[in-house]
């Protein structure tokens, strides 16, 4: 008969050793100690060989159980300390934290903020008005004549069920209604979104933003204008950037012009983005038209006033170089991480 009393020993001390261990760190010791590949067993295994070769049979059978005890006995240490475990026992404080996605701000609400903070040190006011409106506001007490084509319904979106209640297609509406309630002098900007019956393409979304903005006073001249807009300008896109202002028309504004600026890429020389001229337009403006005044009972023998549009999502093409309107709307945040 084998003797395995080298064996029985062996085996004896291991179990004695996982049962007083307290610790998961101390079980895993002993079983490096027993079965790991340096370990006990492991010589006990090599040592076969010198043994005469009838009995390594036998004594490798022992050894297997012996192996499978410790290897049973430890997995049973090993969960009844898991499950002991508080789980301000188990936490790391070490570890790094999950990592958090975190929102920005919206490429059009950062210029949007931009263009108020601007105005607000020049000592511009804001002022909101409904995005609901009627045509009087939106059009007639702009002097927009009613046979104009912007009253039509495939430039604007009118409210089913209710006459004369349309969607604003501009923001000009919240300087009449300001005008009404309010005696001069004011100045003011006012924020907001716009509807339009437009195809959704690289220049044209139906819903967008606009800053209007309206200057009531004594004297008031074009030169006083062009002298705002110009130093919104430089602070908006840069101290280097020079503007002009360009003969056009609007309803409510007479004279009126539109504002450029030097295309910032290729610095007025001419580019694709600026389709080789050299400028880029930004807004409208001019000079607030008398009959505005009159609807608004303003008297405008006594007070002048200069009013000016911009699009905001326009000024965010230009001003972050990007070429398609639809990535404003599109949620992509690999476009949107970029500001």
């Amino acid at each position: 008969m084998t003797d395995f009393k080298e064996y029985t020993a062996a085996e004896k001390q291991a179990v004695s050793d996982i049962n007083k261990c307290s610790s998961a760190d101390e079980l895993e010791n002993i079983r490096v100690k027993y079965i790991g590949r340096q370990g006990l067993l492991k010589d006990l295994f090599s040592q076969m060989g010198k043994s005469p070769e009838k009995e390594r049979p036998a004594r490798g059978r022992e050894l297997n159980r012996i192996k499978k005890k410790l290897t049973d006995l430890m997995e049973k240490r090993k969960s009844e300390f898991v499950s002991s475990c508080k789980k301000e026992d188990i936490f790391d404080p070490t570890l790094p934290p999950p990592l958090i996605e975190r929102g920005k701000i919206h490429p059009v609400r950062k210029v949007l903020n931009e263009v108020e903070n601007i105005f607000r040190s020049m000592g511009f006011g804001v002022a909101y008005g409904p995005d609901v409106e009627t045509e009087y506001y939106n059009f007639t007490a702009l002097n927009i004549p009613e046979n104009h084509p912007a009253r039509a319904m495939h430039d604007t979106f009118y409210v089913k069920g209710y006459k004369n209640t349309l969607l604003r297609t501009h923001t000009s509406p919240v300087q009449v209604r300001v005008m009404e309630k309010k005696k001069p002098p004011y100045k003011f900007i006012a924020p907001g979104r716009c509807y339009r019956r437009d195809t959704v393409d690289a220049s044209h979304l139906p819903v967008f933003h606009q800053v209007e903005g309206l200057m009531v006073d004594c004297n008031v001249t074009f030169a006083d204008l062009k002298g705002v807009l110009h130093l919104f300008a430089k602070r908006m896109f840069g101290s280097k950037v020079k503007t002009r202002f360009r003969p056009s028309f609007f309803p409510f504004t007479e004279p009126s012009a539109e504002m450029d600026i030097s295309c910032g890429i290729c610095k007025g020389k001419g580019c694709p983005s600026c389709s080789y001229k050299g400028w880029l337009e930004i807004l409208g403006a001019g000079m607030v038209d008398p009959e505005v005044f009159s609807h608004c009972g303003v008297d405008s023998d006594k007070w002048q006033g200069f009013a000016f549009g911009m699009g905001i999502e326009r000024i965010a093409m230009l001003k972050y170089d990007i070429h398609d309107l639809r990535l404003f709307i599109q949620n992509d945040l690999r476009f949107l991480k970029q500001f």
